[in-house]
């Protein structure tokens, strides 16, 4: 998918598909997610890591993945594996990757360096400039710290993803259940301050910002109760980790029916009241409400994420009597 396209598509959700598992990377090909990610890091042994490699180019030359967006999850550049992660699969299946994922971001310099080595590498392989997108994930007190710098550190830059268990490791908090509250910790949202500096850098250099797993792959009101935290907040997706979490995901992660209906008709009544036809109005009442350019500006916002959804508009507005 192209670069300006892919930053409008939906990321409801976003499953996770370990690359040394070939049975799982071909299964996500019928599921309906609305994007995936390979992944050579934390579900993938060290040893298993070459052989990860081989797997994720053969999946992504194979296809079949239809309109998902498909992203690989490199190693960090801590690791001795990163350099070899985006070589091997980017010269092995560039023009099939939508976008690389590096974690444990802590840097701006860390973004510059991966977007230095897709810019060889383009080259070298004959790809478009700038078509391989990068996400990043944001896991330790650091890289929150940094995460204005690491928002606007590149152009290739489209998601900032929270990793939540890293995360919480890295500030020694006292939990073990990832994305829940902490034991002791009964007033208000231990991940409000994360959730909030990660959602305002996204916005602020015009990125998506996407919520992590929630491990408990069984618990179906705890995935949607989390899900539905950052979405109110204005996450765009979260990670899911099974296929039974990609219902709740695409459901929590969209507007309602009647919401999107609603943006849809601010829109036009709105447009209409600002035409000549409409009268010239700034502002006008669309029933017992009044709009103005504030309320066409939250409008377009669900009426986007609708129509990345895939909702289809079931109210009609009719032209006010003169």
């Amino acid at each position: 998918m192209e670069p300006w396209s892919r930053r409008s598509a939906s990321r409801r959700s976003v499953l996770a598909v370990p690359g040394s598992s070939t049975k799982m990377l071909d299964k996500a090909r019928g599921l309906d997610a609305d994007a995936l990610f390979m992944d050579l890091e934390d579900a993938v042994a060290p040893i298993a890591k070459p052989e990860a490699r081989r797997n994720i180019v053969a999946a992504l030359n194979e296809g079949g993945y239809g309109s998902k967006l498909v992203t690989v999850r490199v190693n960090d550049w801590t690791t001795p594996w990163t350099h070899l992660d985006v070589i091997e699969v980017v010269g092995g299946a560039g023009d099939r990757l939508d976008c690389i994922m590096l974690p444990k971001t802590q840097t701006r310099e860390q973004v510059i360096a991966l977007d230095m080595l897709l810019t060889q590498l383009e080259q070298v392989h004959g790809l478009p400039s700038g078509a391989i997108g990068i996400e990043v994930q944001i896991e330790n007190a650091l890289g929150l710290t940094n995460v204005n710098a690491i928002a606007a550190a590149s152009d290739r830059l489209e998601t900032i993803i929270f990793g939540p268990a890293d995360f919480m490791a890295s500030i020694n908090m006292k939990s073990l259940v990832v994305g829940q509250q902490p034991p002791g910790y009964d007033v208000g949202d231990a991940y409000h301050h994360i959730l909030m500096s990660i959602l305002m850098a996204a916005r602020a250099h015009d990125r998506l910002a996407i919520d992590g797993p929630y491990l408990a792959i069984r618990d179906d009101d705890g995935f949607r109760q989390v899900a539905a935290r950052s979405a109110a907040l204005g996450f765009d997706g979260k990670w899911v980790l099974h296929p039974d979490q990609i219902a709740a995901a695409n459901e929590v992660f969209a507007p309602r029916q009647e919401d999107f209906d609603h943006a849809e008709l601010i829109l036009e009544a709105y447009d209409h009241a600002t035409s000549t036809q409409g009268g010239a109005r700034g502002a006008v009442m669309l029933g017992d409400e009044m709009i103005d350019e504030a309320s066409r500006k939250m409008a377009l916002v669900i009426s986007a994420k609708g129509r990345a959804a895939g909702l289809v508009r079931t109210s009609v507005f009719e032209i006010p009597a003169p």
